[in-house]
């Protein structure tokens, strides 16, 4: 690891965890559960403090709904200890992907490689 790594993540807390988060966890984390993406949930010892260290790049949005209720103390159990029940209507979790290239764009979007075809738009003429 060269000194440029080793500034990045004493400085960077956007780009995985810093060595601040990192003792920590060490010291006081108890490693509670693990997301499907591999994100790792901890708690302290006097369960007051509870937070995620991401696997891969820090997206809020990269955590599943099970596990955001759990962190922000919206109940005690965790996920692993007691799965939520899920509607048979209710769409799997996906990660906000606004702002990537994978963002979503409407048929007329200018971002889209070739947009849709506008016949049904008619220029409006003062007369």
């Amino acid at each position: 690891m060269g000194l440029l790594n080793v500034l990045k993540r004493v400085f960077t807390w956007w780009d995985g965890q810093t060595y601040g988060t990192q003792l920590w966890t060490w010291r006081k984390g108890t490693k509670v559960g693990e997301d499907a993406l591999g994100n790792v949930y901890y708690t302290n010892a006097d369960k007051s403090r509870r937070w995620v260290i991401y696997n891969g790049a820090m997206e809020a949005s990269r955590i599943a709904p099970d596990w955001h209720g759990w962190l922000h103390h919206t109940w005690d159990a965790t996920p692993t200890d007691k799965p939520l029940v899920h509607k048979v209507w209710e769409k799997p979790h996906t990660a906000n992907l606004t702002g990537t290239a994978a963002a979503y764009a409407p048929a007329g979007s200018l971002r889209r490689a070739a947009p849709a075809d506008r016949s049904d738009y008619e220029a409006w003429s003062p007369e």
